[in-house]
């Protein structure tokens, strides 16, 4: 982070159909709390998983589940970048 806002991102592991990547990607140069947002939506929207398949344990569809994964994986990593800070 550089001023607030995301100055570089790794993927580290990323979703099958490569949305991770394309997301993340889009994440630079964003303010941290709009990146948060961001990255659920986007990974929605690159997802090539079909949207209607819901989930029968988390009662979710794929899509919006890996939008939640990302976000919780993106906060994870921007509060351990604060702590190295």
């Amino acid at each position: 982070m550089s001023g607030g806002r995301i100055a570089d991102i790794k993927v580290l592991h990323g979703a099958p159909c490569g949305a991770t990547w394309e997301a993340a990607s889009r994440m630079l140069n964003l303010p941290v709390e709009n990146a948060l947002v961001r990255i659920g939506l986007d990974v929605q929207y690159f997802c090539s998983a079909d949207p209607a398949g819901w989930d029968p344990i988390y009662g979710k569809s794929p899509v919006h589940l890996a939008g939640k994964i990302h976000q919780k994986a993106l906060a994870a990593a921007l509060r351990e970048s604060e702590d190295r800070s």
